[in-house]
C-alpha cells in the first residue's frame, strides 16, 4: 500500500513555510512521496480545524498518490494573550487547530495505517508544552494536548505496526518566533536559536524503519531549553 511508484506516501500538515517545509524537503529526500496540507499554497488546501475539509484532502492524496502512511501534524496557530483576558474565540481557534486538527488527521490516516500494519505519526508540539508560558493558554494547552494523544494513540496501535511519536521543538528561526525578545533566545543553553532543518532531521529519524522501537517517545530538539 504505497505510491504508485512503490515509496510510501507522507502527508505535512502546515507544510509550506518554516518547519513545516523543512520537513516536507527532509521527508522527500528520504523516498518518501510527500504531500503538504495547509490553508493556502500546499499540495492540498484545506484548514486542519475543518473535519469535512481534511476528509476531501485525504481523499485527493489517496486518488492522487495512495494511502497515506506517514503523518506529520504540524499545523499551528498562536493568539496569544493573559489568560483573564483571552477571548473564546482565540482558545476555540488555538484548540481546534492545534490538537483537535492533529486528531482528525490522525483518525484519518490510522484508517490507512492499519490495513498496511504499518505507519508513523509525529505530532509537531512544543517546549512550552512542558512548562508555563504566560500569555499563551490557549498554546500551551494544546501542544500540552498532543503530548498526551501521543502517548495514547502509541499504547493503542502499538501491535499494529504503527508508532506515534513527539518532537518538542525550542526556539526555532521561523515566522512564528521571528517577533520573540533577546531574553528567551539569550535562555538557550545552546546559545543560539535552531533551525527547522534540525528538527525536521529529528521527525526524519522517527518516520524511518530505524525508528521502529520508538514509540510514544517525546524528542526535544530545543538546545537544552527545557532542560
Amino acid at each position: 500500500m504505497s505510491a504508485p511508484d512503490g515509496t510510501r506516501v507522507a502527508l505535512v500538515t502546515g507544510g509550506t513555510r518554516g518547519i513545516g517545509a523543512a520537513i516536507a524537503q527532509r521527508l522527500r529526500a528520504d523516498g518518501f512521496a510527500v504531500a503538504t496540507l495547509a490553508r493556502s499554497g500546499a499540495d492540498v488546501n484545506a484548514d486542519v480545524s475543518d473535519e469535512d475539509a481534511v476528509r476531501a484532502a485525504f481523499a485527493h492524496v489517496r486518488e492522487r498518490l495512495g494511502p497515506v502512511l506517514v503523518l506529520v501534524n504540524n499545523a499551528g496557530v498562536a493568539r496569544d494573550g493573559l489568560a483573564i483576558r483571552m477571548p473564546h474565540e482565540d482558545w476555540r481557534a488555538v484548540l481546534d487547530t492545534n490538537l483537535t486538527g492533529a486528531f482528525t488527521c490522525t483518525r484519518l490516516a490510522l484508517d490507512d495505517m492499519l490495513p498496511a500494519r504499518w505507519g508513523r505519526i509525529v505530532n509537531v508540539s512544543s517546549v512550552v508544552a512542558e512548562r508555563a508560558n504566560p500569555g499563551q493558554a490557549n498554546y500551551v494547552a494544546a501542544k500540552a494536548g498532543l503530548l498526551g494523544l501521543t502517548r495514547t494513540v502509541a499504547r493503542e496501535m502499538g501491535r499494529k505496526g504503527i508508532t506515534c511519536n513527539a518532537v518538542t521543538p525550542g526556539v526555532i528561526d521561523t515566522d512564528m518566533t521571528a517577533g520573540l525578545n533577546g531574553d528567551l533566545k539569550a535562555a538557550v543553553p545552546a546559545g543560539r536559536v535552531g533551525r527547522p532543518e534540525e528538527v525536521a532531521a529529528a521527525v526524519g529519524f522517527l518516520c524511518s524503519d530505524e525508528a521502529e522501537y520508538v514509540n510514544g517517545a517525546t524528542l526535544a530538539v530545543d538546545g537544552g531549553l527545557g532542560a
